[in-house]
């Protein structure tokens, strides 16, 4: 499990549009990380919604958002347009990034077992650094929970 303070694990991954998006490339700027379930479902289209809606305050405060699913590019492309969604969405279909950081395992709804994505939020500070580690997310807020975070 990674805690605060932690290096980022590296990962190169495609994004919606098939190119390859390493955590490297993003040294230097604050990133917040976002893994999610799946496209187009309630809980992760208010996350997203939030996010987006919340985007002229966090470009202004220097801050990338990416958000990372299982789901493959074409999934994400009809995603994006839908909702009119400005930022970057990695089809971590092979689960190599979600598993590097810990947030792919069991989950449990009404009472059936299956494997699935943790809606996780990593907050990456200039150096490559976990600042903070969100393992509750407030979907309907959490352009604001970011923002709140690096403000701190």
């Amino acid at each position: 499990m990674l805690n605060v303070g932690d290096k980022a694990p590296a990962f190169s991954a495609k994004d919606q549009d098939g190119n390859s998006v390493k955590i490297s490339d993003l040294k230097g700027k604050k990133v917040a990380l976002y893994f999610y379930p799946k496209d187009d479902t309630p809980g992760c289209t208010k996350q997203a919604c939030s996010l987006r809606d919340g985007m002229p305050k966090l470009k202004k405060a220097g801050i990338t958002v990416i958000g990372v699913s299982i789901d493959d590019k074409e999934s994400h492309q009809n995603f994006i347009k839908k909702y009119k969604l400005p930022f970057t969405l990695l089809a971590d279909t092979n689960k190599k990034v979600v598993e590097k950081y810990g947030v792919y395992g069991e989950k449990n709804m009404y009472g059936k077992k299956y494997m699935g994505v943790n809606r996780t939020t990593f907050l990456i500070d200039e150096e490559g650094k976990i600042v903070k580690i969100f393992k509750r997310v407030k979907v309907d807020e959490h352009a604001d929970e970011v923002l709140k975070a690096f403000a701190a």
